[in-house]
């Protein structure tokens, strides 16, 4: 099998945690210029692409300004800064639940992204431990949805990472979800889910459908209430997107604060952090791909629907 080249390193240093943006000029495309290439390519616009190559903001592999007339190289990496969007700063800790020299193993709050994605930069698991570790190289070696709150592992060495990545990859990792949902005590459980499940581009819910299934989920009642309330484990040994969620609202129990299922609701004004939806990582094993160590870890956090109904509820 033929290796992949990796790529040449940035010469522009991170910003607030946030590596800057690098672009590969493809071969067989018929540009004059990089300027030209990058308008074409990127949503910024013609004048905001001007305004950053008369800078100097948008640079070559040595560092060197682009200049607006520079000629297409098929294969020629130049990189930039996104310009970074106003975020509503989440106003809860990421907390370090174990840390060597090869990973991070960090509890991340609801609401807040794992890596830089859309509206989504600065304000990051990602981002923030880079800054507060002093761990630039720090990267993530699998996500958890920005709503999820839970255990996230983060690699040091950028050489490593692929080896824990390939963990999740090959499903050599062992994780428990938990959850807070209405209770149904004609719903058997425990039982085992599977469904295929697909998630589209630009649309916000995924959806089961027919076909070989890629999503199996185990779901177990721990307990219930008499207000109504159980308190789920979950136990997936796929990685779709949204899978869980999926799950629980196909057995017709949907996690609280679901703004997605079963039903797509508008998004809620920035800065609103009430009624977190109520999933969490609860518990990540694995044996070290480096070190050999086997980790056992726990999340530390509760779900706040199940600990005080009506504070989470705000009633």
């Amino acid at each position: 099998m033929r290796r992949r080249t990796p790529p040449p390193p940035s010469p522009l240093p991170q910003r607030d945690g946030v590596d800057p943006v690098r672009v590969r000029l493809p071969a067989g495309d018929e540009w004059a210029t990089v300027r030209d290439h990058l308008v074409a390519r990127l949503a910024a616009g013609a004048g905001v692409i001007d305004a950053m190559l008369d800078a100097g903001r948008i640079v070559d592999g040595s560092g060197h300004p682009v200049p607006r007339d520079a000629a297409y190289v098929p294969g020629m990496f130049v990189w930039f800064h996104r310009e970074l969007p106003d975020e509503e700063r989440v106003p809860f800790t990421v907390d370090v639940v174990y840390r060597d020299e090869h990973v991070v193993v960090a509890d991340k709050p609801h609401f807040l992204a794992t890596t830089p994605r859309g509206s989504h930069v600065a304000e990051t698991a990602l981002a923030r431990l880079r800054r507060e570790l002093g761990l630039p190289t720090l990267g993530a070696a699998h996500r958890l949805d920005r709503l999820t709150a839970g255990l996230v592992l983060f690699t040091v060495r950028t050489e490593e990472r692929g080896a824990y990545q390939s963990l999740f990859r090959d499903r050599r990792v062992s994780k428990e979800y938990e959850a807070v949902a209405r209770y149904d005590a004609a719903l058997d459980l425990p039982r085992t889910v599977r469904s295929r499940i697909v998630k589209e581009r630009g649309v916000l819910a995924a959806r089961e459908v027919e076909g070989e299934p890629n999503a199996v989920s185990r779901v177990e009642l721990m307990e219930h209430r008499a207000d109504g309330l159980g308190r789920y484990r979950l136990v997936p040994s796929t990685g779709q997107t949204h899978q869980l969620r999926v799950h629980m609202n196909a057995l017709g129990v949907p996690v609280l604060g679901d703004p997605l299922y079963p039903v797509v609701t508008a998004p809620v004004p920035a800065g609103d952090f009430r009624r977190p939806l109520q999933l969490l990582a609860r518990a990540l094993e694995f044996t070290d791909p480096v070190t050999g160590a086997e980790h056992r870890f726990r999340s530390a956090r509760t779900l706040a629907a199940w600990s005080s109904y009506g504070d989470w509820a705000g009633q």
